[in-house]
């Protein structure tokens, strides 16, 4: 055998094994399956809690300020009142005890009538009252897709909902969004 005939042999082989790697490249690249059938998707979601002041204006009720704290008004208005009627009683020495009497039982009383007229003398006011709530919402994150390729199941997260299929490119489920769906 010559050179130029082994030189001959060495490329033809050569060009072989080059032609014979790129047809099981195609063949394998022709009988890949094109889709993944989905077989089950399953919403992700979060709840995000949101606080807020929520404020309401309040009719409230007060005792009013009193201006006579020791109610001397009323005692001294009731010791004179008694002591004019326990006056009007009796005579003599009788009249004096009747007049100390009625002065002692007739201040006491107004003390009494002042006191309880500053127990109900109220004020109305109204109030600002404020309280945290918490508002819930459900935020979707996305889809956890399960699907089956070549007879093998798999999960992805997706951000769409997909189809009946995913597509497949270079033997890999395609998960990105196509154009206009998100």
């Amino acid at each position: 055998m010559d050179k130029s005939m082994v030189q001959g042999f060495v490329v033809g082989g050569i060009a072989m094994v080059v032609i014979g790697a790129g047809a099981v490249g195609g063949y394998k690249a022709w009988t890949q399956p094109k889709f993944a059938d989905v077989v089950g998707v399953k919403e992700v979601t979060h709840t995000v809690v949101t606080p807020r002041e929520e404020c309401q204006d309040v009719q409230v009720q007060h005792q009013a300020p009193v201006q006579d704290e020791h109610r001397v008004a009323g005692t001294a208005i009731g010791a004179v009142t008694g002591g004019l009627i326990g006056s009007a009683i009796g005579g003599g020495k009788g009249k004096t005890l009747a007049t100390v009497a009625g002065a002692a039982a007739g201040g006491y009383t107004g003390n009494q009538v002042q006191k309880n007229m500053q127990q109900k003398d109220v004020v109305t006011a109204t109030e600002r009252r404020c309280r945290t709530v918490q508002d819930k919402a459900v935020k979707l994150v996305g889809y956890d897709v399960t699907y089956r390729l070549d007879g093998k199941d798999g999960v992805v997260r997706m951000s769409f909902k997909p189809g009946a299929t995913l597509p497949v490119k270079d033997g890999r489920v395609v998960t990105a969004a196509p154009e206009g769906k998100s």
